[in-house]
């Protein structure tokens, strides 16, 4: 048995493609490859379990396919095994590998076999490997096994081989993206001895399979095709150079699409090709201007292309133009492409074809710098016949207007014609008229059909009404009927090339106006601020340019946040609030891929469901309504994709600045506790300090103290009690704002009362103070905490009171300015020092001098006061007066819509 295990990807690529808010880890899958069945995958795979279960892993058998063989069976003992989920369908009880329960049981490691598996309809992915990778999403280890034929990029390889299309395959990114593959190899010979034994089908079915399949030929033509798909990995990895996330810059390459069956054989050649070149590949798919698709669903055929090649993870273009060859040329020459590949099928043209240059050729003249790889048809195909043409709805178009415009231009080009036909002007003039009727009718009207009808109607009127003999269809002149031939050819041509133009010059104003909306959303978004209005805003311009009804996510439904649903005219939008869409919502958000109606996961929902994706992680969800089976075609889904790029960036820029305003706002926080702190321990030690130093001497002195000293160090006592109970009433205020916001619970509260009660209680502490008071006339009702605010008016007027003298007067003035209530408080003291003016409100000087904060002064009162002002959305300001002393105002907003953000401490002071 060869093995071979490697670790992918390396992990300092892994750390560093990681998001770095993204905790979860993410489980490693390990696959057992094998080149045929039989060769012993799964028996590896129950052996290496049960050791990692000997070590004392948790591990848990999610699914085993019930064919193993015996002695695998034997294996499964004593190995913890998940129930199968039993799927009905059309009558038949299937056993499917159950997502669900694996999810809710969560191991460390997890074993399912047959990644390549096909799920019963009805089971929530389309594919076992999307069960896998929902599973290691979730951080579960996860033990698999697969076959070489069921790799996408070796399926045409291995039909070549055994003539056996195999339908059950995986994209190559399941199979690069393992963390180890494990490289399971038996002799043929060996092989098919096992299967001559029956231990591994049926007698009868392992003679019917060692005819066709199993022969010894093409064991040994997959055996190699698997060891060299385990050598090239193990090369990929050994290449350092190799390991750079980008790829290489000299090469890329370019696969064209169409509905040819060799399509699928050149995406699949290109892809193995890219991968070895280690170079970037785009699928190009050209859709005709003058097809009735208008970006909505191709062929059924290009579709499987398509989706086939973003499996194998090539950039699909969809690009629009008449003539393939010329649209394919600019597009490469654009895109510096170095090497294009096409199919070519042995077909036999038509006589209007056998002289037309083949696309190849065109290629070849237009690219002399590029190569060109042609991939013939398999030999074991049917020889592809192309489509027999079709006419769009819009070439067979008939509405009245249009055949009354046709018939109203004949009618007045025959008019004119028999005018000319009077002045003998000649009939070269009259055919030229009735050619200019066809290119009118071709320019106005829709589709071909009237441009072809009214060719053959000029050829045949002129016949009838201007030749000889007249009102009769035949031509007595040799020349005639050449030409009617030659008129008729370039009335249809005109026609023809007419209407192209127009359809040309329609796909060109789609093209434009998809342009044009691109640059708009962006421009929009650039200039959108907050998360509401960005949902809002891209919900909008969805709805206009698709016709259907949308929800978005801005965060996980899983979460309680409900989706913004606008609705488009004419539909029931409420289908996409049900709890079933949110599930898929909560998937796409969980598992950062697409799902929902159109895809391969929860086919059955209602919407399509598109993550917005940016730095790897999920900023959104955008659902679209898929009512009624209106799936979005392959060129709606990329253009949404262009829109999902545009509102990820606007997303990323508003996550970037809410994430910026809370670290201002806990730089905010943390400053205020520092502040406060720095306050505590500046302002309590003297207070303290006084307290124990009098009670001190008090105690030792005892009776020798005089009665007038004993007084005034009991004074002292109360006055420092005193200080210390109104600064736990300051630390009480400050906490009854709210952590982290800095806001307040503010109601209506009359601003004269506010001052009354607070002037109230001042005279209570200062008895003896002359302490005025001016209110305005009218009712001043301001937004406020009316306990904090009464705080701050306290703490200012004490303020005054101690830096002023014993028989000065402090003002205290109520008014209104604008719309804003503005309440100062004016002593004639000493004034406030220039120096500290700039410090006056931080909590201790940062010269490290006496601020008027001081402990005999506010404590933190003015620190206090700026915090409650500003979690009002209001001012404080402070000034001296010129005839000396100081001014303290309070400015409060009188509407609590009003906009007065709050400045920094520094912005609001003047001196």
């Amino acid at each position: 048995m060869l093995s071979y295990q490697d670790e992918r990807p390396d992990p300092d690529e892994l750390l560093k493609d990681m998001p770095s808010e993204q905790g979860v880890r993410t489980g490693k899958l390990k696959i057992f490859f094998g080149y045929a069945a039989g060769v012993g995958k799964t028996y590896a795979m129950l052996d290496d379990a049960r050791e990692q279960l000997q070590r004392g892993v948790d591990v848990l058998v999610g699914y085993v396919e019930p064919h193993t063989r015996p002695e695998t069976l034997q294996l499964l003992e004593g190995l913890p095994t998940l129930p199968p989920k039993v799927v009905e369908h059309k009558h038949i009880c299937l056993r499917e590998f159950d997502l669900d329960q694996a999810l809710e049981r969560k191991p460390e490691l997890i074993l399912v076999d047959e990644l390549a598996h096909s799920n019963a309809d009805g089971v929530r992915n389309k594919k076992r490997y999307q069960d896998i990778e929902e599973l290691l999403q979730a951080g579960i280890d996860v033990y698999t096994t697969v076959n070489v034929q069921h790799i996408e990029s070796l399926n045409d390889v291995v039909q070549g081989i055994t003539k056996v299309v195999v339908r059950e395959t995986i994209p190559d990114y399941v199979f690069d993206g393992a963390d180890k593959v494990k490289l399971i190899d038996i002799d043929p010979d060996e092989l098919l001895k096992r299967f001559t034994e029956g231990k591994i089908y049926r007698p009868e079915r392992a003679a019917a399979a060692m005819d066709h399949f199993f022969t010894n030929s093409n064991l040994r033509l997959l055996r190699e095709i698997a060891m060299r798909k385990a050598a090239d990995r193990i090369s990929h990895d050994n290449l350092t150079e190799r390991r750079t996330p980008g790829k290489s810059a000299g090469i890329k390459w370019l696969v064209c699409i169409s509905p040819s069956p060799t399509s699928a054989k050149c995406i699949r050649w290109t892809a193995r090709t890219a991968e070895a070149f280690h170079a970037p590949w785009t699928a190009v798919y050209v859709e005709r201007t003058d097809s009735d698709q208008g970006g909505g669903f191709p062929d059924k055929s290009v579709r499987d292309n398509m989706e086939l090649a973003e499996r194998l993870g090539a950039e699909v273009v969809v690009l629009n133009g008449y003539d393939v060859a010329s649209s394919i040329t600019e597009y490469a020459k654009l895109s510096d492409i170095t090497n294009i590949v096409i199919g070519k099928s042995r077909t036999k043209k038509r006589f209007g074809r056998r002289f037309e240059m083949a696309l190849e050729d065109k290629l070849l003249s237009r690219l002399p710098q590029t190569e060109i790889h042609i991939i013939p048809d398999s030999a074991g195909l049917k020889p592809y016949r192309k489509p027999k043409v079709r006419l769009p709805a819009d070439r067979l178009y008939f509405s009245r207007a249009d055949t009354l415009k046709a018939m109203g231009i004949l009618a007045a080009a025959t008019l004119c014609s028999f005018g000319l036909h009077r002045l003998d002007v000649g009939d070269r003039n009259i055919i030229m008229v009735y050619i200019l009727s066809v290119l009118i009718i071709s320019r106005i009207t829709t589709g071909y059909a009237y441009g072809v009808a009214a060719s053959v109607l000029s050829v045949l009127m002129f016949n009838f009404l201007f030749t000889y003999p007249y009102f009769s269809f035949s031509a007595v002149q040799a020349g005639y009927p050449l030409t009617f031939l030659i008129m008729l050819i370039v009335a249809l041509t005109t026609s023809a090339l007419t209407v192209r133009n127009r359809m040309q010059a329609r796909v060109a104003v789609e093209r434009e106006r998809r342009t044009e909306v691109l640059y708009e959303i962006n421009k929009k978004l650039l200039i959108t601020r907050e998360l509401e209005q960005i949902v809002k805003l891209t919900s909008s311009y969805i709805v206009k340019l698709f016709g259907r009804s949308v929800i978005f996510y801005p965060s996980d439904p899983a979460d309680g946040m409900e989706g913004s649903l606008l609705a488009a005219d004419g539909e029931d939008a409420s289908l996409l609030q049900t709890s079933e869409e949110a599930a898929v919502a909560h998937w796409v958000f969980a598992n950062q891929k697409r799902a929902g109606a159109g895809t391969d996961t929860l086919q059955g929902a209602s919407g399509f469901y598109m993550p917005v994706i940016s730095q790897g992680r999920v900023l959104g969800v955008i659902g679209i309504s898929c009512f009624g089976g209106a799936l979005l075609g392959p060129g709606q889904r990329s253009f949404l994709r262009m829109i999902a790029s545009q509102v990820a960036m606007a997303l990323e820029r508003q996550r970037l600045s809410d994430e910026q305003r809370r670290i201002l706002l806990d730089s905010e926080k943390e400053k205020m506790r520092s502040n406060l702190l720095r306050a505590i321990s500046h302002d309590l030690r003297t207070p303290l300090t006084g307290i124990l130093g009098a009670s001190s001497a008090m105690l030792e002195s005892g009776d020798t103290l005089n009665q007038e000293v004993k007084g005034q160090l009991l004074q002292h006592i109360k006055e420092d009690s005193q200080w210390l109970i109104r600064m736990v009433e300051n630390l009480l205020s400050v906490t009854r704002i709210k952590e982290g916001s800095v806001d307040v619970s503010k109601t209506a509260e009359a601003a004269e009362e506010i001052v009354a009660e607070a002037i109230s209680r001042i005279r209570s502490r200062f008895k003896d103070r002359n302490i005025n008071v001016k209110v305005p006339d009218e009712l001043l009702m301001v937004p406020m905490d009316g306990t904090l605010i009464e705080q701050v008016i306290i703490n200012l007027v004490e303020n005054a009171i101690k830096h002023s003298g014993e028989n000065t007067l402090v003002e205290v003035t109520l008014m209104r300015k604008g719309n804003n209530a503005v309440l100062e408080v004016s002593d004639n003291g000493e004034g406030i020092d220039e120096r500290e003016l700039p410090h006056l409100f931080d909590s201790y000087a940062a010269s490290g001098g006496r601020s008027p904060d001081s402990s005999r002064g506010m404590g933190i009162g003015l620190s206090i006061c700026m915090s409650i002002v500003k979690a009002h959305r209001g001012k404080l300001e402070a000034e001296n007066k010129r005839s000396g002393g100081a001014v303290f105002r309070v400015i409060l907003p009188l509407e609590e819509e009003a906009s007065n953000e709050w400045k920094s401490p520094d912005s609001g002071r003047r001196g």
